[in-house]
């Protein structure tokens, strides 16, 4: 399954946290949102392990889930690709 995960995160830690732990199971397309293409078991273990990082009172992370002849038919207009230096603020 093309599953498209964002997150709102306030702590600067956590969301490290889910930022690293998402780059294990998928490609950082824009600051706060993987693209993951995932079989059935590991989005059952990302969720579990995202799941476990967050604090639900304060936080969010949406999965979005594409077709995968909906995939293909993603469009980006200008930007480049974020870099991953591995750990990153907003704030």
């Amino acid at each position: 399954m093309f599953v498209l995960v964002s997150y709102d995160i306030p702590n600067d830690k956590r969301r490290t946290k889910i930022h690293n732990a998402l780059k294990s199971y998928g490609e950082w397309v824009q600051f706060s949102v993987f693209e993951c293409d995932l079989d059935d078991t590991n989005y059952a273990r990302l969720r579990a392990r995202l799941s476990a990082l967050i604090k639900p009172e304060e936080d969010s992370i949406r999965f979005y889930f594409l077709c995968r002849t909906c995939s293909p038919k993603i469009e980006r207009i200008g930007g480049k690709p974020p870099t991953d230096d591995s750990i990153f603020f907003a704030g």
